[in-house]
């Protein structure tokens, strides 16, 4: 990444992506792939706060996609949000699109990947960086993205087919697929299939931001650097009073960068991203549940770290930090959220439809709703076909939507997760205060508004309720789901409908509405 971008002037960065089918092997096991530019990850979009992104999207595939660019809040511009079905129709397959947007105040680390069906999971994806001199964070000589993800050796399509079987995947309904392993910045290894690593060369004596990217598609990833600590400095575009861990669990679409010290003895290092296997409902034989990566200095560039350390890592010496507590994120500055004047209440679950009927779909539901993707529209083109501008248009039975006509208001989102298994939960638009989290059911508890952390991912455990708080002031259709992509492909998606008087004066191009007849 370039260390001497933030000092550019305010710019406009153009990229073309054209999106097509290719075949991959990212960890050594040859597998079909959608992907960016013949990449994997694709192209990282680096740029600063001020700047304009201009983004040409070709699709090349046979079917629909679109791009989101997550985290960032699309400000007047909800329908370059890239959520199919939702903001936008999809580009059909020989079609092109241009998203022309500005970041209006976000700055950090995020990234952007397909938002149709389970793309993303077969390599649509890749890192969004936003510079900004006036970002609240110690200073640091050098930066660099790790993107880590699990991995399939199968397309996404088949998996959800896989996922759906009836009965269950080893005859437990809602069984997840378990990845055969995973990549850091595009390169894995499985069994010996592949012995290539990913690998960085810096300068010793430095400080370095690393920025962390979990851009899998159902588990969290486990990031450590062998003998050394790593200093938390921002989660989610969030910029977080520093403190010091030995390994961060990030969970699927979310970012933290840390500060890397590279003082101590000159050599390589393993780092590395583990799959948590708690989330694991059968045995996958031969699953690479490490992936690691080099890391080096003070040494030649072709330096390699000690083999036999690969499943033997050291410890850190006695009195040295534990893993992240996300308990401890406080952001720099913090104050007490504004108090809440509007709240929606919604439960989690996974069940049949109907009752047991071990041969149809193990659904999501968001209260009563599994969400399906509208077909032929989206839930904003919708919404101003029916020239309806104080939200009063009707839904269909598969779309769980919130409006909030008046401005002012401070949404409290009161969830109960009565699922058994944790789910990582993205709000798009806008960050949230996180108010409340705890084992049990929501039963009016007391929130927390001293420091609340602000972020726009979060995850929420089996059997517990949170309680996350937002400004309703972003004019729009806004989704809220779960990242795990079977599940949302299984219908956990709810929506918001904000200010719908202001959206309905939202200028869509006109070729966006005629892609509906084709998508």
């Amino acid at each position: 990444m370039s260390a001497d971008i933030v000092n550019e002037a305010p710019r406009t960065r153009t990229y073309a992506f054209v999106v097509e089918e290719r075949m991959g092997a990212p960890d050594g096991v040859e597998k079909p792939m959608l992907v960016v530019n013949g990449q994997y990850p694709g192209p990282t979009i680096e740029a600063n706060a001020g700047d304009r992104i201009v983004v040409n999207v070709t699709n090349m595939m046979p079917n629909s996609t679109s791009i989101h660019w997550h985290g960032l809040y699309q400000r007047g511009t909800n329908f370059y949000d890239g959520s199919m079905a939702i903001t936008q129709c999809g580009i059909p397959s020989g079609e092109s699109m241009v998203y022309n947007f500005t970041f209006d105040g976000y700055v950090g680390s995020t990234w952007w990947h397909a938002h149709a069906g389970t793309q993303y999971t077969d390599g649509i994806t890749g890192a969004l960086i936003v510079h900004a001199k006036n970002e609240i964070v110690p200073a640091y000589d050098g930066d660099l993205v790790i993107q880590m993800a699990d991995l399939y050796h199968a397309p996404s399509p088949g998996l959800l087919d896989f996922y759906f079987t009836p009965g269950g995947i080893d005859g437990t309904p809602g069984n997840e697929p378990v990845p055969d392993g995973g990549t850091i910045n595009g390169v894995g290894q499985y069994g010996s299939s592949n012995s290539s690593f990913f690998n960085a060369t810096l300068e010793a004596n430095k400080t370095y931001r690393l920025r962390l990217v979990n851009t899998g598609s159902f588990v969290a990833m486990q990031f450590s650097i062998d003998n050394h600590t790593l200093t938390v400095i921002e989660a989610d575009g969030t910029a977080v009073e520093p403190f010091q861990v030995s390994s961060l669990s990030v969970a699927v679409a979310q970012r933290y960068s840390v500060l890397l010290r590279t003082n101590q003895t000159a050599a390589a290092y393993w780092f590395r991203a583990g799959l948590d296997q708690d989330a694991f409902t059968y045995d996958n034989p031969g699953a690479q549940t490490e992936v690691r990566g080099v890391l080096r200095y003070g040494v030649d560039g072709n330096t390699m770290p000690d083999v036999a350390l690969l499943d033997d890592p050291p410890s850190l010496p006695d009195g040295a930090p534990g893993e992240l507590d996300t308990s401890a994120l406080v952001p720099v500055g913090a104050k007490p959220a504004p108090n809440s004047t509007f709240s929606v209440y919604f439960t989690i679950s996974m069940q049949y439809a109907s009752g047991p009927d071990y041969l149809s779909h193990f659904l999501s539901f968001i209260n009563s709703t599994s969400w399906e993707p509208l077909q032929g529209t989206s839930s904003l083109f919708a919404h101003l076909a029916s020239n309806a501008v104080d939200g009063s248009s009707s839904p269909a039975d598969s779309q769980l939507i919130t409006t909030v006509n008046e401005p002012g208001h401070v949404v409290d989102m009161i969830i109960d997760n009565l699922d058994d298994g944790d789910h990582p939960f993205h709000l798009h638009g806008q960050k949230f205060w996180i108010m409340g989290q705890a084992a049990g059911r929501y039963q009016g508890q007391t929130v927390d508004n001293v420091k609340p952390m602000l972020r726009d991912t979060l995850v929420i455990p089996a059997y517990t309720h949170t309680v996350l708080r937002f400004v309703a002031d972003n004019a729009g259709f806004w989704a809220f789901h779960c990242h795990i992509q079977w599940h949302m492909a299984a219908g956990l998606l709810f929506q918001l409908n904000i200010l719908p008087s202001e959206s309905a004066k939202f200028n869509i191009p006109q070729y966006m509405l005629d892609q509906c007849k084709l998508a």
